[in-house]
């Protein structure tokens, strides 16, 4: 039976989902030389647009729809059979599109955080080919696995409260794989300071505001779980900026701007597939954790090894998801969430192992699954910009327009 105030709350924690997108434009876009903003620009609100209709026409089928233990079936394609009454399998009180357009929202910004590894060297054509193709290939079969309803990983116990697997962890892998397939930008210096921080500190903002959605929407009611995720999403992200601001005063000599936003949404990151199942102590430590780990990967492990995730979409988001879903194997409690399960501090070490278990499946599909569609799209038209079209930025030689008046 669909309740009223359930249902408002999951279209209005989609809309602030979607807004996360536009977020992490500005949130991106700021971190790039001057040339390219417009081409990060372009490829979020793109993405909104190819997987907003990818995903009514296949996608939602595909990850959702009853199939077999990896994929969905295309019974729902074109959103046959997704009406306005409630589905019971996944969301007993709203209509079954709130739950399906709540759902593409995650869709739209998995692979919008990838572009964050390629960020002033992927042609725009290429682009649109490994997203299409990435979409089909890797965020709906894991989906399926992680959230369908007979998925694999489902069906193993796994608990992915918002997407620490589907989104984070999944997204975080495949950025790490076109980094290093790409190479290195031409001509860059190993480290550049953001050419706008303003932006990018506004794109920081809305993309915390729109967690809320992400996070507490995944409750899919007003209920006391999602108040719960309110909560400890503010708390982890909260935890996760002072701190690496804190690291950044110890390490650098100065507390910066551009460490307490980057560890603010590190944070958010780690709380995501724990929001439903911990509280705000854990939530603290997630935070804590994760600021200590991702420091030390985007400001030493990156440099050791040199590979150039340039606007650390693997250091942030990928960490973050990997520290996320195993502290949900350490911290859940079944006495916040009866749904859920306990972990291996309340008494289940099982539990824990199962995550561990996920998270390197999911490492594993992910980095093979991107690997092969980035050599197939590479041999069919190249996936990165010649050196004179690099030099001259993206802006220009892929959008034919520039956001500024003069160029840097």
């Amino acid at each position: 039976m669909i309740n009223a105030g359930d249902t408002a709350f999951v279209l209005i924690a989609s809309a602030m989902v979607l807004l996360m997108t536009p977020g992490l434009a500005f949130f991106y876009g700021g971190m790039v030389r001057r040339k390219n903003i417009l081409g990060v620009l372009m490829q979020c609100f793109i993405i909104m647009c190819v997987l907003g209709l990818q995903w009514v026409l296949f996608g939602y089928s595909l990850s959702f729809a009853p199939g077999n233990a990896f994929i969905g079936s295309l019974d729902w394609a074109g959103l046959r059979g997704v009406g306005l009454e409630p589905y019971a399998g996944y969301a007993a009180t709203i209509p079954h599109q709130a739950f399906m357009i709540f759902q593409a929202m995650f869709a739209v910004i998995t692979p919008a955080l990838i572009i964050g590894a390629f960020a002033e060297r992927m042609k725009f054509s290429a682009f649109l080919v490994f997203t299409l193709l990435w979409a089909f290939l890797v965020y709906d079969p894991i989906t399926h696995m992680v959230w369908g309803n007979g998925g694999l990983l489902k069906s193993m116990g796994v608990q992915d409260f918002a997407g620490g697997i589907v989104v984070h962890v999944n997204a975080g892998i495949a950025a790490l794989v076109a980094a290093l397939y790409l190479g290195k930008r031409r001509h860059f210096p190993q480290a550049v300071a953001p050419h706008n921080l303003p932006f990018t500190v506004l794109g920081a903002g809305l993309l915390w505001f729109g967690w809320f959605g992400f996070n507490a929407g995944s409750a899919l009611a007003a209920n006391g779980i999602a108040v719960n995720a309110f909560v400890v999403t503010n708390t982890a992200g909260a935890a996760a900026g002072l701190t690496w601001a804190l690291i950044d005063w110890l390490y650098n000599g100065k507390p910066t701007m551009f460490g307490t936003i980057t560890g603010a949404i590190a944070g958010l990151a780690a709380i995501t597939p724990a929001a439903g199942f911990v509280g705000v102590i854990p939530a603290i430590l997630i935070g804590i954790s994760v600021s200590l780990i991702g420091f030390f990967m985007v400001a030493i492990v990156k440099f050791k090894f040199s590979y150039d995730d340039s606007l650390d979409a693997f250091g942030v988001h990928g960490i973050g998801g990997i520290i996320g879903v195993l502290a949900t194997g350490l911290f859940a409690s079944k006495a916040l969430n009866p749904a859920g399960v306990d972990g291996l501090f309340n008494g289940n070490p099982k539990f824990f192992l199962i995550q561990l278990g996920a998270v390197l499946f999911t490492v594993v599909y992910s980095l093979a699954g991107t690997f092969v569609i980035l050599k197939i799209v590479d041999k069919l038209m190249g996936v990165r910009v010649n050196e004179k079209d690099e030099a001259i930025g993206l802006d220009l030689t892929q959008h034919k327009e520039t956001a500024y008046t003069v160029l840097e």
